[in-house]
């Protein structure tokens, strides 16, 4: 089970152009919304990236404003692990459960989870927050994910999951955000 203390949330390239040209958009930045809300609520830090903004335009703005004040990893390398920066912070942060989140599932996603995997974390792509020009590559990149050793999760399993406890004002707001549509 993951816990706050050992878990962070990674949110590949959810940018510009890109973010509008894939599979079910809007679910995808509802359920990336609801994770960094109840992150931001758990205290589980976020990293975020962007694949060449220069092209693609930057980060969401309703997701961006929930990141805060984090600084992108700007990156031209399809894996987030091929950014020095990046690794560092990961690795400052001591997190071995990693959420992923983001796009596209069978480019970028993929093969930041396969290094990720490779560096001994514990990967839990959430499947419901990932996406694809088209359906048939996000389903081969969740399949592809979860053969390398990836742990698939839900938006809502594993909010509950980090929560814990059906108790106390921080269940009360993480239900809030739950039932949200």
């Amino acid at each position: 089970m993951i816990t706050p203390k050992e878990t962070l949330l990674l949110v590949i390239d959810i940018q510009g152009k890109l973010a509008t040209s894939v599979v079910q958009p809007d679910r995808l930045v509802k359920n990336v919304s609801k994770l960094l809300r109840a992150c931001n609520l758990l205290e589980v830090p976020v990293i975020y990236t962007e694949q060449y903004p220069k092209g693609l335009g930057p980060t969401v703005g309703e997701l961006k404003e929930l990141i805060g004040q984090e600084t992108p990893f700007e990156k031209l390398s399809f894996s987030c692990c091929g950014n020095d920066d990046f690794m560092k912070r990961l690795r400052s942060l001591g997190r071995n459960d990693i959420l992923v989140v983001g796009i596209e599932t069978h480019v970028c996603v993929y093969q930041t989870c396969r290094e990720l995997l490779e560096f001994g974390y514990n990967v839990h792509l959430v499947t419901d927050a990932v996406s694809s020009r088209s359906e048939e590559n996000r389903e081969l990149g969740i399949r592809c994910i979860e053969r390398a050793g990836g742990m698939p999760t839900s938006t809502e399993m594993v909010i509950f999951e980090l929560q814990r406890i059906a108790e106390g004002e921080t269940f009360k707001a993480i239900s809030k955000i739950i039932k949200e549509d």
